[in-house]
């Protein structure tokens, strides 16, 4: 029988990590809280070093994300979409901003072009950068996948402001930890 449902999770550690009542008011709160959902993912044993979360504009934390691909036999389980879909599940909307206010989504690392693609079509209005592609690269197995050269401008063009290298160090920090304990190996 062909499957007609899907279901897919967040690991329970998240659960008691985070306080939807709290403001984060800049946006490097934003992306510390994004690198500190990758980190809780690689030290619990939880799935890849990614991390993000959608935010409203005034700074209220919406619905976050880590990688679950493995985890979950998902190829499309990545921290980004996993922040997106249950964004929009909370708030009944498939994109964000179309019924009033700002979004904002912060990530511990660059999109790969997956999740570049769904950012276009999120109803996102600014994108929060820690890692670069060719940090993952550098210090990963993984492949980020082909973007458009000027994928920033891309992105402008649709309405959504990219600020990067928030946090960079600090992001690649995850990434160090995830080789050391083994990649994906674990």
């Amino acid at each position: 029988m062909i499957p007609a449902q899907l279901h897919l999770t967040l690991p329970l550690w998240l659960r008691d990590t985070l306080d939807d009542s709290r403001l984060y008011p800049d946006d490097d709160a934003k992306v510390a809280l994004a690198i500190e959902l990758a980190r809780g993912n690689v030290e619990n044993r939880g799935g890849g070093p990614f991390g993000a979360a959608v935010f409203t504009g005034e700074g209220r934390l919406v619905a976050v994300g880590v990688n679950r691909v493995i985890a979950q036999s998902c190829s499309v389980a990545h921290a980004e979409i996993m922040a997106y879909m249950l964004a929009q599940q909370r708030l009944q909307r498939f994109r964000l901003n179309e019924g009033g206010g700002r979004f904002i989504l912060a990530s511990s690392a660059q999109p790969c072009c997956q999740c570049y693609g769904a950012t276009v079509w999120a109803g996102i209005d600014e994108l929060l950068i820690g890692a670069r592609a060719e940090d993952v690269e550098e210090l990963s197995e993984f492949d980020e996948g082909p973007l458009p050269a000027d994928w920033i401008g891309e992105l402008h063009k649709r309405g959504i402001a990219v600020r990067r290298d928030i946090r960079r160090e600090q992001a690649r920090q995850v990434f160090v930890r995830y080789r050391e304990l083994g990649g994906m190996a674990y």
